[in-house]
């Protein structure tokens, strides 16, 4: 799926990873009792950011890594009844390999 959305900077798109309903013993968890999804897959990269000299640092993701964000970072939007979140590259914690 190819979003309408372009980063801009040292952003990143990125589209939760869903977890499964059930966990251990059976319980079911309601939505508004989940928190906050960290695991994210990377929908796209945004032009890069800049270092003092004016070169483009390149990214340390690229699209398609699942990655770990910081649980109170980005911004969500919300296109076609799909939710993304724009985040920067820094709130990115981890790459889940």
């Amino acid at each position: 799926m190819k979003p309408k959305i372009k980063p801009l900077g040292d952003r990143v798109l990125i589209k939760a990873v869903e977890e499964d309903e059930q966990v251990k013993g059976g319980i079911i968890i309601p939505d508004t009792a989940k928190e906050k999804p960290q695991e994210a897959e990377v929908i796209a990269l945004g032009t890069g950011k800049k270092d003092d000299d004016g070169n483009v640092i390149e990214f340390s993701v690229k699209v398609g890594d699942r990655v770990i964000v910081s649980k109170y970072g980005g911004t969500e939007v919300k296109l076609d009844d799909v939710t993304f979140t724009l985040v920067r590259e820094d709130d990115i914690l981890g790459i889940v390999e």
